[in-house]
């Protein structure tokens, strides 16, 4: 369909560039390019006067305390001056001095546990990047599965030959702890010794010393299932970001004097001039060269329905063209386009952290440690300052860092808590753990996207004016005749409405593609045409047909006209609806005392027409910054929730202390969420 909509006003300012299907990721500025996990990559990105900035990708890690062992093992290094590593794009950034050498960073991290497997250099492709090879289900899984069938095998020696089952699992129990305690020894030397990791080694040596064996064994047993568990989730995560990335194609077509020339995204910079054709992804920012077109910015305004772009626009990388060929003139460098910078604002919200995140980060730095001196002090004071049984004594202290292991916190987690996660589940809600359910309990405010979230997400067909002689099936066999093919979300909308109604589509020959305008044919020797209204050129509408196109406009509709001949047939008033229950729920959400508002990149009259319907305040035309920065400046003040379900969301759900994502939404929402 050549016709566009509304104008979102979007800002095409901000961020990212990157990644194809192979999911093999670019990330940051300097145009660093990262290849799969397990792999960390260095990339030298420039010298500020203070040192040289590094980046990395780092593979292994299972959460975010994983981050902070790294960056405590880095930050040791003569001659780094900063570290920060960014869990949910696996970036590791560090500076250095000129006497400091990128080798020494790389060991470190060797050092902490979490293995390089090779260097890229930025010339590098991303396809000779890929190298990681994939471990088999087996193996990956082989600790575990081993740990189990040991256990499994002692227990059925203590039914039918009890003298073998202790045995068998101490033997478990050395063979589980293997790993945590060469773990544990790696993080120690690093220049993290409290770690989690140390905890579970103690607890489980001090189980066998007391005989407990069957008790040891179980812990390693919960410990490595949590830890893999950790690992799949952070995996997860990872594939929406990479499908993020895969918003901008890897490839571009350069305009040359000698014609088209097909180069990697990574090599365009500004004032290169592109050609981009229907159904492609701009792969930079960029503004329209070409007179006029219509574009699918929905990843990364939320808008709905697609926009006309018009000469000189600004366009957003990860857009989507829809009807005609265009060319577009560079603005972004490489790395620094819009979809990097959602990238960007994604890790600047992961290191916001929620109030509870920061309190679970401090308790355990100091959990560990305490455990330990507990655990000595119970064992030692009494025989030393009361001359008690160094035995007895001992025993005790062993007894106390058994039950001060995680693992028995994780199984002692409330009832009450299990059984919500449980209800939830039944109702179709899936809640990340109980820390979320006991924040989602103390918000005073709600946050909603409006595209796919308070609303469909689709367009449809609202209103239809039909003007005499013609009716009601015969304009709707002739819009859906026009549109036939077309995958424009108005022309589906369109044939669709005739569908539903059971109105086959009229037959027309020689359709014909105005760019940017609409689709024109003939019909009974008469010319057809299917437009906007902004689009009429010979024919005008009247003042009856302009008063109902302004009315049909100021309730948020988008228009498109029909007309045969030199006379208007039809007025199709199509809009994304709102969800059947959204009222309902919004109204019970307000009678609970929970403030309602919709953060939205549709234009003011779209947001406008929805708030008011549903009684909630709201602010439209925003970027993803924007929502960001919408969310840190509520969250100061008020426990703050965000729903959403577009790539657009995902900085805000991060922001948020409780992010909620639609289960039909983006990977990459529902990831952030």
């Amino acid at each position: 369909m050549g016709y566009g909509c509304h104008h979102t006003g979007v800002r095409a300012e901000h961020t990212e560039h990157r990644h194809d299907h192979r999911c093999a990721p670019r990330i940051e500025s300097g145009c660093e390019q990262f290849a799969t996990a397990g792999v960390a990559q260095q990339i030298t990105v420039g010298d500020d006067g203070q040192g040289q900035t590094h980046y990395w990708r780092i593979g292994g890690m299972d959460c975010p305390s994983c981050a902070g062992k790294i960056e405590t093992a880095v930050r040791r290094l003569p001659g780094v001056l900063s570290a920060e590593v960014r869990f949910a794009t696996e970036r590791l950034q560090v500076q250095l001095t000129p006497e400091a050498t990128s080798d020494a960073v790389e060991e470190a991290i060797r050092a902490a546990g979490f293995t390089p497997l090779g260097e890229q250099s930025t010339g590098q492709s991303t396809e000779q990047a890929s190298t990681a090879t994939p471990v088999p289900l087996w193996q990956e899984y082989a600790s575990i599965l081993t740990l189990l069938a040991l256990m499994l095998a002692a227990a059925a020696a203590s039914l039918f030959a009890p003298g073998a089952a202790p045995p068998l699992f101490t033997l478990a129990t050395l063979w589980g702890l293997w790993p945590i305690g060469r773990k544990a020894l790696q993080l120690a030397r690093s220049g993290s010794p409290f770690s989690i990791e140390t905890l579970m080694t103690v607890a489980a040596f001090g189980a066998l010393l007391l005989g407990e064996t069957a008790e040891a064994a179980m812990v390693l047993l919960l410990f490595l299932i949590g830890e893999k568990l950790e690992s799949l989730a952070a995996h997860k995560a990872r594939k929406g970001v990479k499908a993020l990335m895969a918003l901008v194609p890897d490839q571009a077509l350069r305009v040359t004097a000698t014609g088209l020339e097909e180069v990697t995204a990574a090599s365009l910079r500004p004032d290169d001039e592109i050609e981009v054709h229907p159904g492609g992804r701009l792969p930079v920012d960029g503004v329209l060269l070409t007179g006029l077109a219509a574009f699918d910015e929905s990843a990364v305004t939320g808008e709905s329905l697609p926009v006309d772009r018009s000469r000189g626009e600004r366009l957003a990388a990860g857009s989507l063209l829809v009807d005609v060929a265009v060319r577009v003139r560079v603005t972004s460098t490489p790395g620094n386009n819009t979809i990097d910078r959602i990238l960007h604002l994604m890790e600047q919200a992961e290191s916001n952290r929620a109030p509870i995140a920061r309190f679970i980060e401090r308790f355990s730095r100091w959990y560990t440690p305490a455990m330990i001196l507990a655990a000595a002090l119970v064992a030692l004071a009494p025989p030393l300052l009361l001359a008690a049984d160094w035995a007895t004594w001992t025993y005790r202290g062993l007894v106390l860092l058994l039950i001060g292991c995680p693992c028995a916190l994780v199984i002692s987690t409330p009832a009450a808590v299990t059984s919500a996660l449980a209800s939830a589940s039944r109702m179709g809600i899936l809640i990340k753990g109980g820390a979320a359910l006991e924040q989602l309990g103390k918000i005073d405010t709600l946050a909603f996207d409006k595209t796919g979230t308070l609303t469909k997400g689709e367009p449809q067909l609202q209103e239809l004016i039909i003007y005499p002689p013609f009716e009601r099936k015969q304009v709707l066999s002739l819009a859906a005749g026009l549109e036939a093919g077309s995958h424009h979300p108005l022309a589906r909308a369109l044939v669709a409405a005739a569908g539903a109604e059971g109105i086959a589509p009229e037959t027309l020959l020689h359709r014909r593609t105005l760019p940017g305008a609409g689709i024109e044919s003939e019909w009974q020797g008469q010319p057809l045409l299917i437009c906007t209204p902004v689009h009429l050129t010979t024919t005008r509408p009247t003042a009856e047909q302009q008063a109902t196109i302004d009315r049909l406009r100021a309730e948020a509709h988008t228009l498109v006209v029909l007309v045969v001949g030199n006379h208007i047939a039809a007025l199709f008033a199509l809009s994304d609806p709102l969800r059947d229950d959204a009222k309902a729920g919004v109204a019970a959400l307000q009678a609970l005392g929970i403030r309602c508002l919709m953060l939205t990149g549709d234009h003011q009259t779209a947001a406008a027409h929805i708030a008011d319907t549903l009684g909630i305040d709201y602010h439209a035309e925003l970027s993803p910054q924007d929502k960001l920065e919408q969310l840190i400046n509520l969250g100061r003040t008020r426990q703050l929730a965000m729903v959403g379900d577009g790539i657009n969301d995902a900085p805000a759900l991060k922001q948020a202390s409780v992010g909620i994502a639609m289960g039909q939404g983006t990977d990459v929402a529902l990831d952030s969420a």
